[in-house]
């Protein structure tokens, strides 16, 4: 009854309120996996998950908010398959909830970056030994990712998006998507970026190991460690999903208090979205 009425609570921001006759007054069902009210006015039953990310979940509120919670703090890379073995749950089932906790990570694009930031182009999937610059093999993932710094070069924010190619018109995604046209854009010597030089004020400079780029780097590597540590193969498709979860645990590292309540509103206010659809938006 409790977590049915916080989640209600969070969602109207007063508490229970009957979709059928606006009545703001319930009793508790007993039974079932999620916690069911029944409006005293109207006697319509409804749960408060409807309408939210966590629409028939398949195994309780008390799990689903245990793996949210896990994949908002945990700085180590989580399977389906750890998840499943852990909360006795299929790995499909862990897999497409947690698929839904990743979208509602998604950043929405709403605060660009300002100020001094760094963008760079890497890939993941693996090193070519012997062979330096741009990786064209076709079985890597191309991403390109941007930094935010403080005046004092720390890492404020960063975001990454996957790309096919170095194009300007791939690499412009980043830009459109993450940075303010204001902002003091740092790049590397590619000329990919000179498109965006009439709308962004870039500075282009040639990238030497330990000296420039420091910042983005160390964030790049740490991304691909975190990755190297799912156990399980990141499809080309969801590979955008794993970025965004990796962004929203770093961007609110210094707000660890929080992350996690954040994550639960945003999970119901977001709508219900089935298996299908959950794929296309990867």
């Amino acid at each position: 009854m409790r977590i049915a009425r916080n989640i209600w609570a969070n969602v109207s921001g007063q508490g229970f309120k009957c979709r059928k006759c606006n009545h703001k007054k319930a009793t508790a069902l007993k039974g079932g996996r999620t916690a069911h009210l029944m409006c005293t006015l109207c006697k319509r039953e409804e749960s408060p998950t409807a309408g939210t990310l966590f629409h028939r979940v398949r195994f309780g509120l008390r799990k689903a908010f245990f793996i949210v919670y896990e994949m908002s703090t945990s700085s180590k890379g989580l399977s389906s398959i750890q998840i499943a073995n852990r909360y006795g749950i299929s790995q499909k089932t862990a897999w497409y909830f947690m698929q839904k906790v990743r979208l509602a990570m998604e950043s929405s694009g709403n605060h660009p970056m300002k100020g001094k930031v760094q963008v760079d182009e890497f890939t993941i999937g693996g090193k070519e030994k012997g062979k330096k610059g741009r990786s064209y093999d076709a079985k890597k993932k191309k991403i390109v990712g941007a930094v935010e710094l403080t005046e004092d070069n720390k890492i404020k924010r960063f975001y990454a998006l996957p790309i096919d190619n170095y194009s300007g018109k791939e690499l412009r995604s980043i830009f459109t998507k993450h940075i303010d046209k204001g902002a003091k854009v740092e790049t590397d010597g590619w000329k990919g970026y000179n498109k965006m030089k009439k709308e962004y004020d870039i500075r282009a400079t040639k990238s030497l190991p330990g000296i420039n780029f420091n910042e983005i780097h160390t964030v790049i590597q740490n991304l691909k460690s975190w990755l190297r540590a799912i156990p399980t193969h990141i499809s080309r498709e969801h590979t955008k999903a794993y970025l965004d979860e990796f962004s929203y645990r770093l961007n609110r590292s210094i707000h660890k208090e929080t992350i996690f309540d954040g994550l639960i509103k945003r999970m119901i206010g977001l709508p219900p979205i089935n298996y299908q659809n959950l794929r296309l938006c990867n």
